[in-house]
């Protein structure tokens, strides 16, 4: 049963009963294939998000057919996140089976608190608050073990995997982030060839690499800390929204999907944020001696090996520091099977 006050609507009508101007609206940020309305309810403003398999190309490459969304609001794991994130969410309602079936999510329309979209570069506040309250979610549920069938490290890994993007590129329109991916793995074999080769050995075989992260401390990932997801609204709490990719794994792994997502926004060098993370995570009681480097290392593997496709794309410092990053993880991998 769901926790207390976990709101599970019967259908998108109950969970929108009442709604007025509702109006269709497309957020700069969102590219996979979802519907997006904001109406207001008792004079009150709200976003409903819709998403399904059949629809959502992102859904479909992550490997989720069961609404992983759903699965954690039912299980009450978002309620659960500490105080100083909020998540939004007031209900959800999930109609229909199999891939067919939609997910409607309500949330309170909290869009003059999010990070604005663009380039600009987060100020030190928001990036230090947005770091230190990542590191009190993995420190809230450190330990944890997925019983939900969320996503695994090794479709984190393979998530733009040539072959698992190859059906979407079948489509009449196929979404722009897939055929910059496509374009961006030809392009990694010419501008960092050894990143390329390494990034095809564990797309083809990814369990080294996840048996390695999963001998270092496991905690609750939501999956996706880039800045279209994030606000702060005055009193210091973060908002955190979309948690499409929730799962099992290293804590390092959202920290390296944030720097990696939010290359352009670092108020600072990405070994400053490292460290600003680590520390956090030592005062939220989680000692990090031990395993924090042999993690760090993997985890930086595990982005270059799902994002070098979109570091080809980009300047040449930004491709050298993940391809160095990459070079050392894999000596690490190397190293942990060696006899």
């Amino acid at each position: 049963m769901p926790p207390e006050g976990t709101w599970i609507a019967a259908d998108l009508a109950e969970l929108t009963e009442g709604a007025d101007n509702r109006v269709e609206v497309t957020p700069g940020d969102a590219r996979s294939g979802s519907g997006f309305e904001k109406m207001t309810i008792a004079d009150e403003r709200y976003f409903l998000k819709t998403v399904s398999p059949a629809t959502d190309w992102l859904m479909r490459v992550t490997g989720d057919r069961n609404h992983r969304t759903f699965r954690i609001w039912t299980a009450g794991i978002m309620s659960a996140a500490p105080d100083s994130i909020d998540h939004t969410v007031v209900g959800m309602a999930l109609e229909g089976e199999g891939p067919e079936a939609v997910l409607g999510i309500l949330m309170r329309d909290v869009a003059e608190y999010l990070v604005p979209e663009g380039d600009a570069p987060l100020t030190s506040d928001q990036h230090a608050g947005f770091l230190d309250h990542m590191a009190e979610l993995c420190a809230t549920f450190w330990g944890w073990n997925d019983n939900l069938g969320l996503a695994t490290l090794g479709q984190r890994v393979r998530f733009f995997a040539p072959d698992n993007i190859a059906p979407e590129l079948e489509a009449s329109d196929v979404p722009g982030p897939i055929a910059a991916s496509d374009a961006g793995w030809r392009l990694l074999a010419e501008k960092a060839p050894d990143l390329a080769r390494t990034a095809a050995l564990i797309h083809a075989d990814p369990q080294p690499l996840v048996a390695a992260l999963r001998r270092t401390p496991q905690t609750f990932l939501h999956g996706d800390w880039k800045a279209g997801n994030l606000g702060n609204f005055p009193d210091g709490r973060t908002i955190l929204v979309d948690w499409a990719y929730p799962g099992e794994g290293p804590a390092c792994w959202d920290l390296a999907w944030y720097l990696a997502l939010n290359r352009v926004r670092l108020p600072e060098a990405k070994e400053d944020a490292i460290a600003r993370f680590r520390d956090s995570l030592e005062r939220y009681g989680i000692p990090t001696s031990g395993w924090w480097s042999e993690q760090l290392e993997l985890s930086l593997l595990g982005m270059a090996v799902c994002f070098g496709w979109e570091k080809a794309l980009g300047d040449e410092d930004e491709l050298g520091w993940w391809a160095e990053r990459a070079a050392v993880g894999i000596r690490r991998l190397e190293g942990a099977r060696a006899p």
